[in-house]
């Protein structure tokens, strides 16, 4: 295996009536704060007025950006990096989903430098070396982007949808209070769950050889998603769901499970191009086109992976051929995300056709080919894609 650092100064505050603590944890960082959010719904739930309490009661300067896209646009991080300049803001405090807390991650790189945010993108990008401080309070269990140092960034003039990792965007501070997912709609909290498992497959089906206790604890992390996702659906104020799936998206994509895998991932370049044409919801993407890419994966040599996946995460039959438990396997993942969850199957589904497979099958492997589980040429991706119509 190879050798790696693992090293993640995120404070979390988890559970119930934490936000007590936002005040003091802000305080740290300077008194002049931009608020970032979404479309809305921290007010329908009475969020906003519980933070705007503690902001007040703080003393704190507030400066309010509302209306974070989801496949947050590169024009928001511009208006976030302009209000930050404009009013010397001291630290960003971004409260919603991953969109939001993505989008607040590049405003803070962007505050602290002279270019436009989206030259930290592509594959002349240039450093994230300082960020302004981030606090984030989770609404929505999918990115793990609380707990993380990465972000993805849509730019709809180019029909780019890119990612960065940077250690200077982990937030200093992430509130997690399951309660606050409690108005998730059945759809995103189904999409959310899909894009907590693909963070973790994509780990987890790896040809080199790591730690056997982080692929035990990949595994105990996809059999949480596999059993209280459909409870979360089926019961959305059901604390127990909702902690385990919220706990679970944190870990699912902190850097612990990597250990010293190296290998790239590969349904996540596939799954921004359709994102960046289409502005289809991530994580019913991931779910569209995963189970696909583990067929046209699927071969003698790597088939004990599947093996492992079926046996230790569905339950499948161990004494079945290692073929069988395979595509059992992946059938047995197509029954939760499709028939449990109740995501769209395939991409005609939700609209999309071949017009683009070529061009974003390129944009796909922009870089080179997808060195991954099994490497992927852009005709490889393209046949994904076709599989997955």
């Amino acid at each position: 295996m190879n050798p790696f650092v693992y090293d993640i100064p995120v404070k979390v505050y988890f559970g119930r009536d934490q936000l007590h603590n936002l005040g003091g944890e802000l305080a740290k960082f300077g008194q002049r704060i931009l608020l970032t959010y979404g479309g809305g719904s921290i007010k329908r739930i009475g969020l906003y007025d519980r933070v705007i309490k503690e902001l007040r009661e703080g003393g704190f300067e507030v400066v309010e950006l509302a209306g974070i896209e989801p496949n947050p646009r590169i024009e928001s991080v511009r208006e976030g990096v302009r209000l930050c300049k404009e009013h010397n803001i001291d630290a960003i405090l971004a409260v919603g989903g991953g969109s939001t807390i993505d989008a607040a991650k590049f405003m803070a790189a962007g505050a602290l430098v002279e270019h436009d945010p989206w030259e930290f993108f592509g594959a002349n990008a240039k450093p994230i070396d300082n960020a302004l401080p981030i606090v984030t309070i989770l609404t929505l269990s999918a990115t793990g982007s609380e707990m993380d140092s990465g972000g993805v960034i849509s730019n709809l003039e180019t029909s780019d949808k890119l990612g960065r990792l940077a250690r200077p965007l982990l937030p200093k501070v992430s509130f997690l209070d399951p309660t606050l997912t409690y108005s998730v709609s059945k759809y995103q909290t189904a999409c959310g769950a899909a894009d907590i498992l693909s963070h973790i497959i994509e780990v987890y089906f790896n040809t080199q050889q790591d730690l056997y206790m982080l692929d035990c604890m990949m595994e105990a992390l996809m059999k949480t998603v596999v059993k209280y996702a459909p409870i979360a659906v089926r019961e959305p104020e059901n604390y127990e769901a909702r902690a385990n799936l919220m706990w679970a998206s944190s870990w699912a994509i902190n850097g612990f499970i990597n250990g010293g895998k190296r290998k790239a991932w590969s349904c996540h370049p596939m799954e921004h191009e359709l994102s960046a044409i289409y502005d289809i919801t991530h994580g019913l993407g991931l779910a569209i086109l995963t189970p696909h890419w583990m067929k046209y994966c699927l071969n003698e040599e790597n088939v004990a992976k599947y093996v492992s996946f079926g046996v230790n995460v569905f339950g499948v039959d161990s004494t079945l051929p290692p073929m069988d438990i395979a595509h059992e396997a992946i059938a047995r993942l197509e029954r939760l995300l499709f028939e449990e969850l109740g995501l769209q199957r395939r991409l005609s589904d939700v609209g999309i056709d071949d017009t683009h497979f070529a061009e974003m099958a390129r944009k796909a492997c922009r870089y080179g080919d997808i060195k991954g589980f099994v490497t992927l040429t852009p005709e490889d991706v393209e046949r994904i894609y076709r599989m997955s119509l």
